[in-house]
């Protein structure tokens, strides 16, 4: 598939914006729970940045959470609005957060981190955060430990692969943080083939590459799909790894 540009990617979702909410996974509590835990006391106002379609803000609703949405993208925002009406949506980017300094104890971020400029992003971050409160970089893939899951993330890997590998986010430093801890969650997705291709076809490098590049990289998975006995008649469950990195703004 052709190579379209870091930035083009990063800001095509929004013409996949309900697609995106009806089909991306969401995050599994234990997750969430283990990326709060980094904070020092009871967190309970929290930033959801880059929040897309409200994926992640949902799940941080439903522990209870005062929860704020930024997003710079409308289509996606206006998805976030509609699926959690009660949750505080302001456009805005990591690189200039609309909040005041040490609004909140703790910032997730699901599925964007990679996207922004880090350096900055990092300082702006530390600046809303209190002290002791945690920064939450959260991603969601397919669990390739799971044979065939590798070999359909090979077959697909032009239109699906990692834009930024976790292991280099893990190598972020900043001096308003402690060192970023990480974790591993496993969890399911409940999927045919059909549905699977759907999210497939909301990543960022499908959804700007030429329709024919993009029909056929479907085409290949649809076919991989048709023939895989796990996945060949009806629904399954997806296997899914979240990863989760935390780090604790420093005193």
């Amino acid at each position: 598939m052709s190579d379209p540009t870091r930035g083009q990617r990063a800001s095509s979702f929004g013409s996949r914006a309900a697609e995106y909410a009806r089909h991306r996974p969401d995050y599994p509590r234990e997750a969430i729970e283990w990326g709060l835990s980094g904070a020092s006391g009871t967190p309970r106002r929290v930033l959801d940045l880059g929040a897309g379609t409200g994926k992640l803000t949902l799940g941080l609703v439903a522990l209870g959470l005062d929860v704020t949405a930024v997003e710079p993208d409308p289509e996606m925002r206006a998805e976030l609005e509609r699926a959690v009406p009660s949750v505080t949506s302001r456009a805005g980017q990591a690189e200039g957060i609309p909040l005041p300094d040490e609004a909140v104890d703790a910032v997730f971020i699901g599925q964007a981190f990679h996207w922004f400029d880090v350096p900055v992003a990092m300082t702006e971050i530390g600046r809303v955060l209190r002290p002791g409160g945690v920064c939450v970089p959260m991603w969601n893939y397919e669990d390739e430990s799971v044979p065939w899951i590798a070999e359909f993330t090979t077959l697909g890997r032009d239109g699906a692969h990692r834009p930024t590998s976790i292991e280099d986010m893990r190598e972020v430093t900043h001096p308003a943080f402690e060192s970023f801890e990480s974790d591993r969650f496993r969890h399911t997705q409940r999927r045919t083939a059909e549905t699977l291709l759907e999210t497939i076809a909301t990543y960022s490098k499908v959804i700007v590459s030429a329709p024919e590049e993009s029909a056929a990289l479907l085409g290949r998975l649809r076919q991989f799909l048709s023939e895989n006995p796990a996945t060949a008649n009806g629904e399954f469950d997806l296997p899914l790894v979240t990863t989760v990195l935390r780090a604790r703004r420093r005193s």
